[in-house]
């Protein structure tokens, strides 16, 4: 089992940028990989940015350049730094974790940007 807390999230201005925080506990060392997804109102679910447990990362096209996941010296928190934020970046923002063949996903934050 693993739990995944997510924090971070707020309100910013356009060109803004802000540090959103996965918490994980529980089974941490099991972990293969953490993303970070975006929901927004009326938009599909948007895969942001991965990171595996060996520390390659992926992104998502409309955040490369802008957004950086890394982790914690424990391993057990993956931070995604979001710079130059936009309107378009508004959404709830989830992480989840892959430990096997099972998927663990957190809450989400809400993050806003204001034009």
């Amino acid at each position: 089992q693993v739990q995944l807390v997510e924090s971070g999230g707020g309100l910013v201005q356009t060109g803004g940028s802000l540090r959103l925080s996965c918490a994980a506990s529980g089974s941490t060392s099991s972990i293969d990989l953490i993303d970070w997804y975006r929901q927004a109102p009326g938009k599909q679910r948007e895969l942001v940015a991965s990171i595996r447990d060996r520390g390659s990362t992926l992104y998502g096209d409309s955040v490369k350049g802008r957004f950086t996941i890394s982790r914690g010296s424990a391993k057990n928190t993956v931070y995604l730094q979001m710079n130059n934020l936009r309107p378009e970046d508004t959404g709830v923002y989830v992480c989840n974790a892959l430990v096997g063949f099972r998927w663990y996903w957190g809450r989400g934050t809400q993050v806003t940007v204001s034009s």
